[in-house]
């Protein structure tokens, strides 16, 4: 049956409009509705029952990801998740070298019962961290891979290899500086943590850099970049100094990325070796 050209008329619009609201939802760096209002042309385009369905929905996620009053201020680079904000209490660092450790083998204990998100029920172990909690310097990743939910340690797989070069070539042993990941289980297939995971897991993220107190902090990947406020999702992110709590955070690539693309290799040992003059360090060898 033929269409009218009333009705085909109708469809094309409804069609623009989806588009243009895709579109400004991948430049909002979604996925899920953007809490705010919808730009002119999106508006101008949609019909009104398409406008008071997209209207609901925003208005309840916006409601949802209202951070408590009492809770410490979390970068939120990412779009507003449908999951609610958790509550997250930045705790007082204690003195004592005895008393942080102290406070992060209860955090680990803590994240290893965790169910706030759909990742542990895939997980063999949760992975917290590795190397030295009294580091001037950490290395925050994305998420565990398979080998790290296998033993329970990041960063041990063919990346943490290249990741334990380049440490050693910054004239760190491997097991001087801290190592830890945004989500603390693995992601499916290894995939991207989404953005409803790395902020239930910043309860323990946020604590366990807290309590390590270090001078410089090392976003590998865009991921760990947003998930420190380090990086906008739309924007330029790598090889720029950015702040978390005052803590200076050079954001550059994931050793992971390097394992595909060597090419890159160069351009990530520039970005440490502005860590290693930001922490007063000679210049060192290329990693390899």
């Amino acid at each position: 049956m033929a269409l009218s050209s009333e009705l085909v008329g109708e469809l094309q619009e409804l069609l623009g409009a989806a588009r243009a609201h895709l579109e400004w939802e991948e430049q909002l760096g979604g996925p899920g509705l953007a809490v705010g209002s919808a730009p002119a042309s999106v508006v101008a385009a949609a019909p009104v029952g398409m406008l008071q369905s997209v209207a609901e929905p925003a208005a309840s996620a916006a409601a949802a990801f209202q951070p408590p009053a009492s809770a410490a201020t979390i970068p939120q680079p990412f779009a507003a998740p449908s999951a609610p904000t958790p509550t997250v209490t930045v705790p007082h660092v204690p003195g004592s070298a005895e008393e942080r450790v102290h406070g992060l083998a209860a955090l680990a204990q803590e994240a290893a019962a965790c169910t706030a998100c759909v990742l542990p029920e895939g997980r063999t172990k949760s992975v917290f961290a590795r190397g030295n909690p009294q580091s001037e310097i950490v290395f925050v990743g994305e998420g565990p891979g398979r080998d790290e939910d296998l033993q329970g340690e990041p960063f041990v797989g063919r990346a943490g290899q290249l990741l334990d070069r380049m440490i050693v070539a910054m004239g760190y042993g491997r097991d001087d500086v801290y190592i830890c990941n945004v989500v603390k289980c693995r992601p499916p297939e290894n995939r991207t943590p989404r953005p409803e995971e790395a902020l239930a897991c910043q309860k323990f993220l946020l604590p366990q850099l807290e309590l390590v107190a270090p001078k410089v902090i090392v976003a590998l990947g865009r991921c760990a970049a947003q998930a420190l406020g380090a990086a906008h999702p739309s924007g330029a992110w790598r090889g720029r100094w950015s702040e978390w709590h005052g803590v200076p955070t050079m954001s550059t690539y994931h050793p992971a990325f390097l394992l595909r693309s060597p090419e890159f290799k160069r351009t990530v040992w520039e970005d440490l070796q502005l860590v290693m003059a930001r922490l007063g360090k000679p210049p060192a060898k290329r990693a390899t």
